[in-house]
């Protein structure tokens, strides 16, 4: 039996964006065409994007996805394609179309439908309740969309009705785990079923989630054929041998470097990238304050958009270090950015003058400590609306865990890049760029993979390395660090991933051996400071777990 040559459209396709989204595939469809490919696939809900949340409850946005669908169908001749669009017919349904022959062919529904974490689909879509097959070229193809086959069912049905081959088209946000387990069910689905599997996902950040593509190529025994390169727009190319039931990856492209540090970094340049492009803005700015947050979120933003669309800000105060003002100086001129200056001492010296009447009485606390980073932010937010650039938050998931962080100061921001990753992940992510360099490092293209054993203090590093290497601190008074209120980060984090992302008790955590006074002040601190979190900037999801639509904890609540 002849051979089924494949073309699987690892691409962006960005939500609402309903006719743009029909003129890439429909130039995708003709690029497939021309190279010879009998079937060409494209992601989950590729003409709506994914996910369009209230978008589907409008009528005029179904009925143009509807119009769209019906164009392009017209434009598959001498080809079949398959297009995810949401369906409605008085219901709506997350559905995947075969084109072919200029018409609508037939349409497969989504059947099992997640509502967990990110996910929220059973508030949109009704469940299918059949496994489609098409005969494509002579090969008995089934039509599945992503969480069908995290359940056995829907391959079980396909494989009954014939299917030889799985084509599954995917909207699955990235996780640092999530490639291991996406393998390990397209295995488990094959060898139940016999079935080869062709897993097709989505590539681009969308709000606070991230999709990474990693679309992978599984044989009718379970062997793996081959793996996408993460965050990287690609037309993959395969063929399918019906005989075999095996798949064979056609020059696809190899990432240099594919470990954990170099793929967190990926994601967080493609969500950064794709939250300011996608909203229109034309740069962004930041406070860079000599600390390893600042500095790695100016690196972050350097990749993701080039020096020429980056400003950073120094603000100091009477407790800014030199070492602070030479390692922002210094960082800002290695990247080219645009750098300023701004001393802010005056206008907090004006704000305590204003409010000393009001604090009669009262003794120096932590509320002079928050006026300087409201007075920072209060600049920021002006540089902001005056040059029409978006303003990046810096903190990290360590600090907004458990409040270490300021509202409307160091929290002020439309979007933070560092909001999902631990701090000493962001070590670990700054020590990993210097290694690469500055040369291209991005996933598919950069010339080298990094030595992390190579001396970090070369002038050429982004990132200088006294930044790193220095005592975290906030300076808002003398000689003050991060650990004056906070235990040191490799145990508050190791504390914080048990509670948030393992849901373990204190009694579980303080059992591993951490201290039960440590472990009943981190806890505290987590679930007093939900109001803050409430309040913070977006920032792409890379755990699995993070604060926002996915972690949901009352503000108001007397569990504790």
């Amino acid at each position: 039996m002849a051979k089924l040559r494949l073309a699987l459209a690892q691409h962006d396709f960005p939500v609402g964006a309903v006719a743009a989204n029909a003129a890439k595939v429909a130039g995708l469809i003709t690029q497939a065409r021309s190279d010879g490919a009998g079937l060409v696939v494209f992601p989950e809900l590729t003409l709506s994007g994914y996910p369009p949340e209230d978008l589907l409850l409008r009528p005029s946005f179904l009925a143009a996805c509807d119009d769209q669908l019906q164009s392009l169908a017209a434009q598959t001749h001498g080809i079949a394609a398959l297009v995810g669009h949401p369906h409605s017919e008085g219901e709506v349904f997350n559905a995947v179309s075969l084109l072919r022959d200029g018409r609508i062919e037939t349409t497969a529904h989504k059947q099992a439908l997640p509502n967990y974490g990110v996910f929220d689909d059973k508030r949109y879509f009704r469940p299918g309740h059949a496994s489609v097959t098409a005969v494509i070229e002579g090969v008995r193809v089934g039509l599945l969309i992503c969480e069908d086959v995290w359940e056995p069912e829907p391959v079980a049905r396909a494989a009954t009705a014939g299917a030889q081959l799985i084509v599954v088209i995917n909207a699955s946000p990235w996780d640092e785990h999530k490639q291991g387990e996406r393998e390990a069910v397209l295995q488990a689905r094959a060898r139940e079923s016999g079935c080869a599997i062709a897993y097709l996902n989505l590539v681009g950040g969308q709000d606070e989630v991230v999709y990474d593509g990693g679309s992978t190529l599984v044989n009718g025994d379970g062997s793996i054929v081959a793996r996408a390169p993460a965050f990287v727009d690609a037309l993959l190319w395969a063929t399918f041998d019906p005989d075999t039931r095996t798949l064979q990856a056609q020059a696809w492209p190899v990432p240099v470097d594919a470990s954990r540090a170099a793929v967190l970094y990926a994601a967080l340049v493609r969500g950064t990238r794709d939250y300011i492009d996608k909203n229109g803005f034309p740069g962004v700015l930041l406070g860079l304050s000599g600390g390893i947050d600042s500095a790695l979120t100016l690196a972050l933003a350097v990749d993701a958009l080039g020096p020429d669309r980056v400003t950073a800000v120094m603000l100091p105060t009477r407790y800014t270090s030199a070492l602070s003002l030479d390692g922002a100086r210094v960082q800002a001129e290695r990247l080219g950015v645009d750098y300023h200056v701004i001393d802010i001492e005056p206008t907090v010296d004006a704000f305590i003058s204003a409010l000393t009447p009001a604090f009669a009485g009262k003794a120096s606390d932590t509320t002079e400590e928050n006026l300087q980073s409201r007075t920072r932010g209060v600049m920021l937010m002006a540089l902001s609306n005056k040059h029409r650039m978006l303003l990046l938050a810096t903190g990290n998931k360590s600090e907004m865990a458990v409040g270490y962080c300021t509202l409307y100061g160091d929290m002020c921001g439309a979007y933070a890049p560092l909001k999902d990753v631990y701090k000493t992940a962001v070590y670990q992510l700054a020590r990993w760029r210097n290694a690469v360099g500055n040369g291209e490092w991005g996933m598919g293209n950069r010339l080298g993979a990094p030595d992390l054993r190579t001396s970090i203090s070369d002038s050429r590093s982004p990132i200088p390395v006294e930044v790193i290497e220095r005592p975290p601190s906030a300076e808002l008074r003398e000689n003050q660090t991060d650990q004056d209120s906070l235990p040191p980060y490799a145990e508050l984090d190791g504390i914080l991933q048990r509670f948030i992302e393992g849901e373990q008790s204190q009694a579980e955590i303080a059992a591993q051996g951490f201290a039960p006074d440590t472990v009943r002040l981190v806890v505290r601190l987590v679930l007093l400071n939900e109001f803050k979190r409430r309040q913070s900037a977006p920032g792409p999801r890379v755990t699995t777990r993070a604060f926002g639509r996915e972690r949901r904890y009352p503000i108001t609540s007397g569990w504790h």
